[in-house]
């Protein structure tokens, strides 16, 4: 980190010069949280940002950048094949995939204006609207990751477990429904972002350089001191209602599937081994990233709340450093370093379900005329259904 000793001494001197101005832990304007709170000393909350930032510069932006590469060529071609190789109407499989591969590529496209924030030295130069409108797409298309993925989970059980309910009764205009829903949802979820995001303006005149960090902007994607309840509180909501909540539902779908096919005498041993691939690669995605992102986030804010309220009676810099939690912060910013491959490993989920995408590429998911109910679950990019004996279904608009 480059926090010598130099740079601090400028900062505790700017600190005593514009106490008002100084920065509180990771965002705010230095004013208490409320009224009648002792007000932290603001040399204190310099020193520590000074710190906390430096982590991000130099861990986060070059994995960033690498994310974004790979997630927009991925997650591009996924797009472009849904376009040009699947046959229209889409078959619910594919129209869940393919929103997925919209999210996931509007998400890769916030990576690269955070990763040139974070590149040293860290500084926000595109504006405050601009600052507003990243965190809440940032958080707009993780929401919508999720929902997605819990989208394809339920498309997926009822494909396997119920083929003939599905070929009879499901149809693309359903799942261009629950996907507009999940749409609005996650958009609605994200919304107090625009409020709690905003600009930490420098607290020096002259040009931002490593050297000279206290004349550069934040952007900040947390509350202030002054907003921090509140923001304690939607960080809970948000995961428990985007992340929680999908992932019960996704638990629940992948669960019964699994009953399903061990009780089912009608699939071979590669047919399962195929469902059991699937669910724990939709398992595993949220195991290693959103569920510990989620997590981190909640326990970072309650960190920062500690910190916080403990701020006004350090004796000195050295023990509001020893108090900062940094277990904590750091496990939060690896994993929002590690979070974003989840959005380069979804491709893998489309090929799963969607024939242009997949090893028999010549298959189509809305062809009409006779087929089998094998041959309409493996266009469907599902395994084969647990009972065969029924009279097939073509797919309706």
């Amino acid at each position: 980190m480059r926090s010598g000793a130099g740079r601090l001494s400028h900062i505790l001197k700017m600190a005593a010069v514009r106490p008002a101005d100084a920065p509180s832990l990771r965002g705010g304007t230095g004013a208490p949280p409320q009224s009648g709170a002792r007000p932290c000393p603001a040399n204190f909350s310099a020193a520590i940002d000074l710190v906390l930032s430096g982590f991000q510069e130099n861990f986060l932006w070059p994995l960033l950048v690498g994310e974004f590469l790979v997630a927009v060529a991925s997650n591009g071609l996924a797009l472009y094949r849904f376009s040009t190789r699947e046959q229209r109407p889409w078959h619910p499989a594919v129209v869940f995939s393919a929103q997925l591969a919209i999210s996931d590529l509007l998400y890769a496209l916030t990576l690269l204006p955070l990763a040139a924030y974070f590149y040293p030295p860290k500084n926000w130069q595109y504006g405050e609207l601009a600052c507003r409108l990243e965190r809440f797409l940032f958080t707009c298309n993780l929401l919508g990751s999720v929902l997605f993925l819990a989208c394809i989970s339920l498309n997926r059980y009822l494909g396997i477990v119920h083929p003939f309910f599905v070929r009879s009764s499901l149809r693309p205009k359903h799942a261009w429904a629950v996907s507009a829903a999940g749409w609005a949802l996650a958009a609605l979820l994200a919304a107090p972002t625009l409020g709690f995001s905003h600009l930490k303006r420098p607290l020096e005149a002259g040009s931002c350089t490593v050297a000279q960090p206290m004349a550069c902007t934040r952007c900040m994607g947390t509350a202030g001191d002054l907003h921090l309840e509140a923001y304690a509180a939607y960080s809970m909501a948000l995961a428990v209602l985007g992340c929680g909540l999908p992932l019960l539902l996704t638990l629940a779908a992948y669960g019964a599937l699994g009953r399903a096919v061990l009780r089912s005498h009608g699939m071979t041993a590669a047919e399962k081994l195929r469902v059991v691939v699937l669910v724990t690669s939709g398992l595993a995605l949220y195991a290693c990233s959103y569920v510990p992102y989620y997590i981190t986030q909640v326990l970072n804010v309650h960190a920062r709340q500690r910190w916080r309220a403990r701020c006004p009676t350090f004796a000195n810099e050295a023990e509001a450093r020893a108090a900062l939690d940094w277990r904590t912060y750091v496990s939060h910013q690896v994993m929002r370093g590690l979070m974003p491959l989840a959005i380069c490993l979804h491709p893998l989920l489309y090929m799963a379900v969607a024939p242009s995408l997949g090893c028999c590429p010549q298959s189509c998911l809305s062809c009409t005329g006779s087929r089998t109910p094998e041959e309409d679950a493996g266009s469907s990019g599902q395994v084969l259904p647990l009972k065969t004996t029924a009279t097939p279904h073509t797919l309706g608009p």
